[in-house]
This record gives structure tokens, sequence and C-alpha cells, in this order.
């Protein structure tokens, strides 16, 4: 039998427990027939009754364990003003939830001693007008408090099954939250313990409502005076490493804190077994590649342009990179190790964000201060990445800084190019660390011009003979000959063929595509065919 991962919720540690409010109890039908009305501690009606009692005597306090509501008709009280008030400080001590007084015969009028005590213990104190049946109310409270108890237990484990089966499944982790945030109804957050937004699910304008002010939201909800905000922290082994907020629940509390504590059970199984490729670092494994995976969704959204930038701010911001009056640098690499540049980053002291893109490409932003050089601090990062073991050839594609956020989507893009066009360049061992689009030339262009139609046509119109070839052998003898600058001893060296062989090969190219390439004209018109047709494979 597996063990429950340690998981822990808010609000005092208490266990759960399905309650009513005063208010929803004095709302009834059957209560309300008998003309409730509310004497004193008005303002606390939202207090949770989780049982009704009934009871007379003076000291009736050391019967309750708290959160019940008193129902009482006060015969052992009457003439008896020492009594009244104590009565009232007794049911205070005790942590009652409310207190009912049926007039009558011992009481015809609300008694002013112990309205005076509740109104000062802040005890919601409500006297009924009508002869009423206790045992009505207490029917009524207990079986509606009942069946909440049993539609939360049904609730949990529905979503203990569901989200097992999901684990099981091999599904990621934003499946699960999916799934936490379509019984919620409501968007549900994960953060790290700094409240750094790593993971979040539900839908995407309330989502984005609550990430626009979440540093306040944050705090409010840790305080525990945020309305139907939940929270459970996410432990395994005894360490707390993250959180998991349910933000804005309107449905039942209990249900909420049952749904926030499945939840939080299954990421910590989850992070357990390794999901989303955590590594083992510590107990439990890490949120290292939750916090890679926050970062490249982001990342990948401000390059695809497929949401607008501006919305992309609240996220940005979540996610713990300075965007207020700051200046923007995209830059790419070509790194497999997106740790490496995490690492690089924090021992140069840069706000920053990275993430792998593709499979060889991390894209990094830099947040900087306005007063910083932007120039100067890019050369930095790149020379110190460039120390790191077995990166002595490592090159930073960078984009001009952006001194408004609007313009790193199309930074991002520019550097990514700019990547592109020095992967397969012939002198990317002699590049600079940093490169730029004005280093990359003609190559450049083209990766910035491919998926342009007129490019396309233009690249299969001057390639067409070699592309229908069978002897694909060719392009390459083309590729290789065209960026040696037509220096056929090298390229028949770097083919290892005969001179006399690459002869042929090169007569075969130049018949089936028609050109003469020892004419500087045609020979550029094909090398940039082909430096089209290289980028768009790509």
């Amino acid at each position: 039998m597996t063990s429950t991962p340690d998981t822990s919720v808010t609000q005092e540690q208490q266990p759960w427990e399905p309650a009513l409010s005063v208010r929803q109890v004095l709302g009834l039908e059957r209560v309300l027939a008998g003309q409730p009305e509310v004497v004193a501690g008005a303002h606390r009606l939202d207090r949770p009754v989780r049982w009704v009692h009934v009871a007379e005597a003076a000291d009736v306090g050391v019967m309750l364990s708290g959160g019940e509501m008193v129902l009482t008709t006060g015969v052992l009280l009457a003439g008896d003003e020492d009594k009244q008030g104590e009565y009232i400080r007794s049911l205070d001590r005790a942590e009652a939830a409310a207190v009912v007084l049926g007039l009558g015969r011992a009481f015809p009028a609300p008694p002013d001693v112990m309205r005076r005590a509740a109104e000062r213990c802040g005890l919601p104190m409500v006297v009924l007008h009508r002869p009423f049946p206790f045992a009505e109310l207490t029917e009524e409270v207990q079986s509606r408090l009942l069946r909440r108890k049993f539609a939360a237990v049904s609730l949990s484990e529905a979503v203990r099954t569901e989200l097992t089966g999901l684990i099981t499944a091999g599904a990621p982790v934003q499946r699960l939250l999916d799934e936490v945030a379509r019984h919620g109804g409501c968007p549900v957050v994960v953060t790290n313990l700094a409240h750094r937004v790593l993971a979040t699910a539900g839908e995407r304008p309330a989502v984005d409502d609550v990430l626009r002010d979440w540093e306040r939201i944050a705090r409010q909800a840790g305080a525990g005076t945020a309305d139907g905000w939940i929270r459970a922290e996410l432990t395994c082994r005894g360490e707390r490493w993250g959180r998991l907020v349910l933000c804005g629940y309107r449905g039942d509390r209990a249900a909420g804190r049952l749904l926030a504590e499945r939840a939080a059970e299954a990421l910590v199984l989850h992070r357990m077994l390794g999901g989303d490729g955590t590594h083992t670092g510590g107990p439990g494994g890490s949120w290292d590649s939750w916090e890679e995976q926050a970062a490249r969704s982001l990342l990948t959204d401000l390059v695809s342009g497929a949401v607008p930038a501006r919305q992309l701010l609240p996220r940005a911001r979540a996610a713990g990179l300075p965007v207020n009056r700051r200046v923007f640098v995209p830059l790419v690499v070509r790194e497999h190790d997106t740790a490496r540049l995490d690492r690089v980053l924090r021992l140069l002291g840069l706000s920053g964000i990275a993430a792998g893109i593709a499979d060889d490409r991390v894209a990094v932003l830099l947040s900087l201060a306005p007063d910083q050089d932007a120039k100067a601090l890019t050369a930095h990062f790149a020379a110190r990445l460039r120390s790191e073991p077995d990166a002595a050839h490592t090159v930073v594609a960078a984009a001009d800084a952006r001194t408004d956020w609007a313009g790193v989507p199309a930074g991002l893009r520019e550097a990514r190019h700019v990547a592109d066009a020095v992967a397969d360049s012939p002198a990317a061992l002699e590049l600079p660390p940093v490169v730029r689009l004005c280093d990359v030339h003609l190559r450049g262009l083209v990766r910035l011009l491919r998926d342009d139609p007129h490019v396309q046509s233009f690249a299969e119109r001057e390639l067409n003979g070699l592309l229908r070839s069978p002897d694909q052998d060719l392009l390459g003898v083309l590729r290789t000959y065209l960026a040696t600058g037509r220096n056929k001893s090298r390229t028949a060296q770097l083919h290892h063929v005969s001179r006399p062989a690459l002869y042929r090969r090169l007569e075969a190219i130049q018949g089936r595509l028609g050109v003469d390439l020892d004419d500087f004209e045609q020979a550029a018109s094909v090398h940039i065919a082909l430096l089209a047709h290289d980028a768009q494979q790509g």
C-alpha cells in the first residue's frame, strides 16, 4: 500500500470539516418561519457552524468543543443577570459560533445584559420572535452538514482517484492542474517558497487577473485574509518546497480545503515519481524543471507571438522577472544545458530567465536597470559562459536591447534567427562570443527571409535539377564547393575524392542546374538559393 505524501493545509492546520455559516443557517426556510432577528454580533455572521446544540445551563461552555450554534429558551437564566452574562461569556470562551434565544415566557424581549455581553464578545446573538421547535432546526442543520460531509468525502475520493489515474498514466503536471482547476471552478497557482509562480491552470483571463497583482494577492493568501483563497503547503519528507493555491474558490470551504489537499498530495506523488523530468537532487527531487517549464512556456509564447506581449507581462512578473522600468536583452544560445546558463546568471548577479526553446537552443531574456550597459553585460555573460567546461566555442546570439516590453518578442525572434544563421556557418568556430544580425551578413538575411514565399519559390526554381536528382550527394558537394569559396582542392579533400572525380561531379551539377559555376553571378545565385533551401529545411 502506497503511503500518502506528507502535505499540510493552512487555516491553522485544523482538520477539515464541512460547515454552514451563521448567515446561511439564518436563511434556511424553517428558521425564517421563526422570524429571526440578529441583536448582537452582526459583523460575525460568516462564522462557520459545525454543529447545533441545545443547552440551558449557565456553564454551557464546558459541554462545547467550538463551532456550535447554541439554542436556548433561557428558562434557567431568567431573573439572574449574573447568570445571563456568564452564559454568554462561557459560550465565547468555548468559541461557539452563535447563540439563538427563543423568546417566550422566560424572555418576552431580548435581554439587555445578554445582548450587551454578546456585542462585547463579538458573539452573534439571534432571537426568534415566533415559537419555533428547536428539534426542527437541529434536524435541518445536522442533515445539511451530513450531506455536505458526504459530498466533500465523495469529491475527495473522486479527485484522488482521478489524479492518481493520471499520474499512473504518465500525465504531465499541467494535466493534473487542469483537472484541479476544473473541479474547483477557479484558477490554480503553484509557487515556490519565494512566491515565484511555477505553474497555473484555469481559464486564461481569470489566471491573468490573478497574476496581474500576484505579489499583493500572495501575501493576503498567506495571511489567510483573502476570501475564497485556499493554500496547501507542498511538503515531502519533512521538507516544505512549494505551495498550491486555489484562487477565489467559491464553493464550500471544507470541500475546497479537501480539493487543495488532494491536489497537493498528487503533486507531491508526481514529484516523488520523477514526473516531468524532475531529478532527484534532494528529498523528493527538485523544482528546477518546473521553474524551467514556467520560463519555457513564457519564452515560447513570446517568441511565437501567439499571445500579445502585454498579456504575457503578468506572467513574467509572477515568474520573478523584473519588468518595471527595465531594459530587456533577448539572447539565444546554442546549448543543451539550461542549468549552466542559470548558474552563470546567478554568478554574475544578472536578473533574467532562461529556457530551452528547441533541441539545442536556449533563449535567455535579461532584465537590466536603465543605467546598466547592456552590451558590456551581454559580452561579460558570453565570456563567462565560454569559461565553463566544454563551452569554449559557445556563441551567444543577441538582439539589440529593448526599452519597451512590447519589443521583446521581435527581439527574441531576431536572436533566434541569428543563432540559426551561425549554426551551420563554416566559420562558426571563429565567431566572437556575441553575434548580432550585422555579423551574419547574407546568411542572416536569408534566414530572416526563409519563410517568404518568393524566396522559397526562388530556391526551388534554382535548385530544381538537383532536388529531383536521385544522387543527393551532389547537393552536398555543391554546398561544400560554394562554402569554401569554390576551392576545388579543398572540396575534393573534404569529400575524400580525387580532383578528376570532383570535376566530373561539378560537371554533373552544372548540367542538372543549367548554370556555369565559374560565372560569379550564376554561382552567387545558386549559393543564395542553397542557403535559402537549407534555412527552410532547418
